[in-house]
């Protein structure tokens, strides 16, 4: 029988708390690592499976509020950028996280949340990587961060340097982590910044499909792993489904609400398993990492940008 603690209670509570909308995966991390401090706690590995099983459950159902029609009608201009960006970052990313002496997964979560979708790359990679739940908060801590300065700063940098609504929605859907950042930023600089942002954050996010399927395969020093992410294959299943069986787009909304919800849950549990001493060993190697990636995406697709525009 389960002894319930008043570490185990509060985290019953927690994610209860969770299940609001008002409770986004930044908050719900937040409170995690709050009760983990609070409590200074000692079960972590309890929870680690649960919150890995709800990840993976929760990346699945989130495909059923993917549009495939309009990911596969997005324009060659947006694959191109994307490319480009994520390719450049996962590179310099793997580079210089190898220079700072860091662990391999901490260095490719922070790499694939800086590339391509700050939280839910970092969620979907971790399982298919096996990082250890310490290694997951740094890389959210580092994201979430960094998502939060960018909502602000962006808008600030577009209006200074007078970019029109089109080139900063372009910017902004490059160089922003997490979608709920792009499409703030972006909605607050002005409507077609934010469709434009939107759809290239789209072909963006689409990147964790081939990236994710390509690490199963690499990500133990350079040996071939002959081992497929299910829960990727049930995620583009998902979008199949929806493109095929559009009556029952009732159905899809839930299903993504819960999935969306599960996805804060489980950043909730991982929260929950942060050690202090565990950070404290990691340094500030993992913001260096963050940053510096960070500055790299900014720059360099603002430069691509404007060379491809002086072509046109």
């Amino acid at each position: 029988m389960m002894k319930f603690t008043p570490f185990r209670l509060a985290l019953i509570l927690g994610a209860l708390v969770c299940l609001f909308p008002f409770v986004n995966a930044s908050v719900a991390l937040l409170i995690g690592i709050a009760l983990a401090l609070i409590f200074r706690n000692k079960e972590k590995e309890n929870f680690q499976g649960h919150s890995g099983t709800i990840l993976k459950a929760s990346i699945v159902l989130i495909g059923f509020g993917m549009n495939l029609t309009s990911a596969l009608s997005t324009s060659t201009f947006g694959f191109g950028l994307t490319f480009f960006t994520v390719s450049l970052t996962l590179l310099f990313g793997l580079l210089i996280g190898k220079a700072l002496k860091m662990d391999k997964n901490t260095t490719v979560l922070i790499s694939i949340g800086t590339a391509i979708c700050g939280g839910s790359a970092i969620a979907a990679t971790s399982p298919v990587i096996q990082a250890k739940s310490e290694q997951m908060s740094f890389a959210l801590v580092v994201v979430f961060l960094l998502n939060a300065i960018a909502l602000l700063l962006f808008p600030f940098i577009g209006d200074f340097v007078e970019m029109d609504q089109e080139l900063f929605g372009r910017w902004a859907g490059v160089a922003i982590h997490d979608t709920s950042s792009v499409v703030g930023a972006a909605s607050a600089y002005g409507s077609e910044a934010l469709e434009v942002a939107t759809t290239i954050k789209l072909t963006r996010t689409l990147w964790i499909i081939p990236v994710t399927l390509l690490l199963s395969y690499f990500h133990k020093e350079g040996i071939v792993k002959p081992k497929i992410p299910w829960f990727i294959v049930l995620f583009v299943l998902a979008m199949v489904v929806v493109y095929l069986f559009p009556q029952w787009n009732d159905v899809y909304r839930i299903l993504n609400i819960a999935g969306r919800r599960g996805l804060v849950i489980a950043l909730f549990l991982i929260g929950s398993t942060f050690n202090y001493s565990s950070v404290r060993e990691a340094g500030t190697k993992p913001f260096i990492l963050g940053v510096a990636l960070w500055v790299l995406i900014g720059v360099s697709s603002i430069v691509a940008l404007d060379m491809i525009a002086k072509l046109n």
